[in-house]
């Protein structure tokens, strides 16, 4: 039986507004399963049904193993939800956060203390339990809002944005504490992301959606492969019509196109193409004025199934969630 299973889910606000269409998707479980799309895609929306604050307009939609329409109280106690926005009492101490949520859940109080003490020591939190919350920096905000949605030790964690806004190198350490529940306690995480190297690194597998349908299902490594080669972009001193043809005739050059005047060269790895590349264009005595490398990367994929970049979503949101972030701060 999967985690998740989506049939057919649709979803329609107001009679005409059609959030979700058709979609079909499954999470295997005890999967990293990363979600992926533009503002207005369909991502909230799906995220919403799955954890049972949306009804569905049709479908059959099942979580761990439960019906979202006939069961919704098993499923919330099947799952564990870090949402985007910070829900955390900031005039509560850390710790007192953590046994709320397990209160509840339902989590004996015996039992809840015992989870806490290996939450807390396995985000690094320890020394800060009996502090309030306002005084936690953005990282450690989100670290116990993570562990606050484990307390209960849930078959499937939702995450929504979890690093939004933070800087890399908490980032990295969250990643690290997802890998690790993952592989150890063979937990399946939902995670809505807009780092694609989130996604790359922490995803088996990932769903892109796009205006309300399921563009494609795959894992990372997978998609990268299909866009056929890395591209390796030059810029010479001359003539490209001179040396065109005889680039295409060069082991590993599998397409040529002159893109903002740029040689814009399609190869098997790039890394091997590049130095045989320059050279032959150095031997036939043209000078290369600029040259720059580009993996197959997510971005690219995103491109190609939307017509978009993620990349300026994930700047537009950081700012903002920045914003919201000093302005609480601010009213303190």
């Amino acid at each position: 039986m999967d985690a998740i299973s989506v049939e057919n889910l649709s979803k329609i606000f107001n009679k005409k507004i059609v959030a979700l269409d058709d979609v079909n998707f499954k999470v295997k479980n005890g999967e990293v399963f990363g979600f992926l799309g533009p503002n207005g895609a369909g991502k909230t929306t799906t995220i919403k049904v799955l954890t049972t604050l949306l009804r569905p307009t049709k479908g059959k939609v099942n979580v761990a193993g439960f019906d979202v329409i006939k069961e919704p109280d098993a499923v919330r106690s099947s799952i564990g939800i870090v949402p985007q926005s910070l829900t955390l009492d900031d005039d509560l101490k850390g710790i007192t956060n953590l046994l709320l949520s397990a209160k509840l859940y339902h989590v004996p109080d015996k039992l809840a203390k015992e989870r806490a003490e290996q939450l807390l020591d396995m985000v690094n939190l320890k020394d800060a339990i009996d502090r309030k919350v306002e005084t936690y920096s953005g990282g450690m905000r989100k670290r116990l809002e993570l562990i606050v949605g484990l307390i209960h030790e849930p078959k499937i964690l939702f995450l929504d944005e979890p690093t939004l806004g933070l800087d890399i190198q908490t980032r990295s350490v969250i990643w690290k504490y997802l890998k690790n529940l993952n592989k150890e306690k063979k937990l399946t995480i939902f995670i809505t992301t807009h780092y694609l190297e989130e996604a790359d690194y922490l995803c088996d597998r990932i769903g892109i959606i796009d205006k309300g349908k399921i563009m494609v299902v795959d894992s990372p490594s997978r998609l990268k492969d299909e866009l056929g080669g890395d591209i390796i972009n030059i810029k010479i001193n001359g003539e490209y019509s001179e040396i065109i043809e005889s680039l295409k005739q060069l082991n590993h050059v599998k397409k040529i196109d002159i893109v903002n005047q740029n040689l814009r060269i399609k190869v098997e790895k790039g890394e091997n193409a590049l130095p045989s590349i320059l050279e032959f264009i150095n031997s036939k005595g043209i000078v290369v004025t600029s040259v720059s490398l580009v993996k197959a990367s997510l971005d690219q994929v995103f491109l190609k199934y939307t017509g978009k970049s993620l990349r300026d979503a994930e700047s537009d949101k950081a700012d903002r969630f920045k914003m919201y972030f000093t302005r609480r701060s601010r009213t303190r």
